[in-house]
């Protein structure tokens, strides 16, 4: 993110470097140096910290790379800021409102920033981005524009203290929110918790959680991974990590069910997707005292065993269907590891659709390697031990070093059993349940994955637009925020839509919102904002679920009103204060 505003290039002798991209000069600071003793020289550590000015070679705007190294430079100050737009947009913003008293959110920000200006913008940007979907700072001006604000005084910021306040949000500020909202969630009842992980491609190179590792999205650039605990039962997320890029999801197991520990989490179980399944992990939650419902590949090795044991038995039978889930399902109760000290429950489901899908997927392989085989016959070529899974390969020998490939064989009886393994799956449990409960809970999971898919589509952040770590905690613990609300807003709206006779279109987040941003206040002749119409019967619909009636519209419409009238705050008007 560059600003919108110009400084001067820093005098820095033999630290300032141009480099030039597609016509664009970018303005390079070299902020250290080090040694390597094997190579006997030092190599620069550098950095963009802005692009420069076509009009003016001595000027640049700056990112907030800039503002790291260079702190006490001049920038342009935030005066006239304030005008507003005529026509502001209040539905979404008392839903956030609202949803964040509810939640104990705004009082958690209050207690960590202790000011005004602090917890108001905190709560303003975890708004911006949930209202907008979007979380480039230079955007959050518009947005301001024509919104109430939590801000005192309705503030509009600046793009540079906008960034400076992200890049100010420290990991201690994380910690301490989730400490203090997790010291909420004290539950005697017994909860599952959904943990999973996704990972964000990242092109910044001043971030240290930034690695190459095995991204899901893979465009050749390092990573950051970023994991959710939700809790399944009160259905609303717990706390998030963020972690360096090379760490894969079976390492970092072990360290979130500390911090689960930590938070106060006992009477609990995780529900695990199969890359977490590994014998350590399934040992520290025995020692940890947590339950787990874990999905497994049907094909493992591990559980081969136990779908042939009950392979015949459950697949045609009507006391064995889960009509929800278009599955039949079985239960064999055995140790999963050979050193395994209890035994476990493996859970095995049949499904037909999901056989043929995968019967006819596994012949296109075959079809697609035996074409490509047909190609190579005749030819000086050696492949790859892999393609000796489902084929056996034969060679004539020419001479000592040349090696001619013949053609490939089919390995029929490999092929069928994979074949006959083909719409088996297999979830493990700790906990003795029917192979029905098992699948529900592990269905329960699908809410911790629209919120990836939530936090990357409706809330911008499939790309972060950070340039440095702490700009990067900064923002993700206001997503953090506005996921929580946005969580929250979809299951009230689920909730209240499950009591209508019909299904309406609107009844989802983002139809939601915007219905509620049609609900207006128009600054009218006298400077007074008033609401524009009354409310539609859609967006009485809508804010029925959130326990917000026409007359809430009003009293708050005229808070507003009262906020911004000019004998309590001065407002531009035709380029003139009134």
């Amino acid at each position: 993110m560059y600003y919108d505003f110009l400084v001067k290039i820093p005098e820095e002798k033999g630290k300032i470097f141009e480099r030039t991209i597609k016509g664009v000069t970018y303005i390079n600071y070299e902020y250290d140096r080090v040694y390597k003793p094997d190579k006997k020289y030092n190599i620069p550590k550098r950095t963009t910290i802005g692009k420069k000015c076509e009009d003016d070679d001595a000027m640049m705007y700056p990112n907030p790379n800039f503002m790291k190294y260079f702190p006490d430079a001049e920038l342009p100050t935030d005066e006239g800021r304030d005008e507003r737009s005529s026509c502001l947009r209040i539905g979404t913003f008392m839903v956030i409102e609202k949803l964040m008293m509810e939640s104990m959110v705004e009082n958690i920000v209050s207690s960590i920033y202790n000011d005004g200006r602090g917890t108001g913008l905190f709560l303003d940007l975890a708004s911006y981005y949930l209202t907008t979907e979007n979380n480039a700072g230079q955007y959050y001006q518009d947005y301001a524009y024509n919104h109430p604000l939590f801000t005192p005084g309705y503030k509009i910021y600046s793009d540079s203290t906008v960034s400076e306040f992200i890049g100010q949000i420290s990991v201690d500020d994380s910690v301490e929110f989730q400490n203090e909202w997790n010291a909420l969630k004290k539950n005697k009842d017994k909860i599952y918790i959904s943990y999973d992980s996704t990972n964000k491609n990242c092109q910044a190179g001043d971030i240290e959680l930034v690695e190459y590792g095995h991204a899901k999205d893979d465009k050749g650039l390092p990573i950051f991974n970023y994991s959710i605990a939700y809790d399944c039962n009160n259905r609303e997320p717990l706390f998030y990590e963020d972690y360096p890029g090379s760490i894969v999801d079976v390492s970092q197991l072990q360290c979130m069910l500390d911090k689960a520990k930590a938070y106060g989490y006992k009477n609990a179980g995780f529900i695990l997707d199969r890359g977490y399944f590994s014998r350590e992990n399934i040992k520290y939650m025995d020692k940890c005292g947590y339950d787990f419902v874990i999905m497994i590949k049907g094909m493992k090795a591990l559980v081969n065993d136990a779908v042939k044991e009950v392979k015949g038995t459950f697949e045609d039978s009507r006391q064995y269907t889960i009509r929800r889930f278009g599955v039949n399902g079985t239960t064999v109760e055995r140790t999963v590891f050979p050193s395994d000290e209890r035994n476990r429950y493996l859970h095995i489901y049949y499904s037909y659709s999901k056989a043929a899908a995968e019967r006819e997927q596994l012949e296109q392989k075959i079809d697609k390697l035996a074409a490509y085989f047909k190609k190579l016959e005749g030819q000086p070529v050696v492949l790859d031990k892999s393609y000796e899974k489902y084929f056996s390969l034969e060679y004539y020998h020419e001479g000592q070093e040349d090696q001619c490939f013949v053609c490939a064989i089919e390995k029929s009886s490999v092929i069928e059993e994979e074949l006959k393994m083909c719409g088996y799956f297999c979830i493990i449990t700790s906990e003795n349940m029917k192979a029905k409960e098992a699948l529900e809970l592990y269905k329960s999971r699908d809410v911790s994955e629209k919120l990836f898919k939530a936090d990357k589509t409706f809330l911008g952040n499939r790309s972060m637009r950070v340039y440095t770590g702490d700009a990067l905690e900064g923002k993700m613990l206001i997503a953090f925020v506005a996921l929580i609300i946005r969580n929250r807003m979809n299951t009230k709206l689920k909730d209240e839509e499950e009591k209508l006779l019909s299904s309406p279109n609107f009844m989802n987040v983002p139809a939601a919102i915007r219905e509620l941003e049609k609900i207006e206040m128009i600054r009218q002749a006298d400077g007074v904002y008033r609401l524009d119409h009354a409310v539609t019967a859609n967006q009485k619909i809508i804010l029925k679920a959130f326990g917000i009636d026409a007359n809430y519209i009003k009293r708050k419409a005229e808070q507003i009103s009262n906020e911004l009238n000019p004998k309590v705050l001065k407002v531009k008007i035709n380029g003139r204060k009134s």
